[in-house]
């Protein structure tokens, strides 16, 4: 049902994916909406934003080690404990952070080449980052400027002039 002279913008707007190229052979590519490509460079700011927040937390964890010393009324925690365990937390925030961020940039990059489902992923990568620094409180006022950024990212991939790029794929009946 598909014609073989059919260039990839047809095929995306019947829900079908780009046609396999051969190999050596350099696929076409459709040019992104300007939303969608000021959209990429967003996530990929939103990424760093994110990294760097959570790298300045690392960095700065001995004020709140200190303040937790200083509060403690707990006789089993002593003040090694105290900073070690602060110290993995923030660890682990960071390189969760950096992974986040890495995969604000590979779903964006994924999105800014029309596939679908990489916007969706990127949304729910969003909730889940918002989620986690609300709930749990590990969020910091330059953790709060990336997920503005990333909000901001996230929207414009949902504008109507852009929905034509990102088509629903109908389902087959067997």
């Amino acid at each position: 049902m598909t014609a073989a002279n059919e260039s990839d913008d047809e095929r995306r707007a019947r829900g079908l994916p780009p046609a396999p190229s051969l190999a050596g052979a350099e696929a076409e590519r459709p040019e992104a909406p300007r939303p969608v490509q000021v959209s990429f460079w967003l996530w990929v700011a939103a990424g760093v934003v994110l990294a760097a927040a959570y790298l300045v937390a690392f960095l700065t964890r001995q004020q709140l080690v200190d303040e937790l010393v200083r509060t403690n009324t707990n006789q089993q925690l002593t003040p090694e404990r105290i900073a070690s365990g602060t110290t993995v937390l923030f660890a682990m925030l960071l390189v969760g952070s950096v992974s986040f961020g890495a995969f604000f940039v590979l779903f964006a990059w994924k999105a800014r080449q029309g596939t679908r489902s990489a916007r969706t992923v990127l949304t729910v990568l969003l909730v889940i980052v918002l989620l986690f620094q609300v709930l749990l409180r590990t969020y910091t006022g330059i953790s709060l400027i990336a997920t503005l950024i990333a909000l901001v990212a996230l929207a414009l991939m949902y504008i109507p002039s852009v929905q034509p790029y990102f088509p629903k794929v109908g389902r087959r009946s067997p």
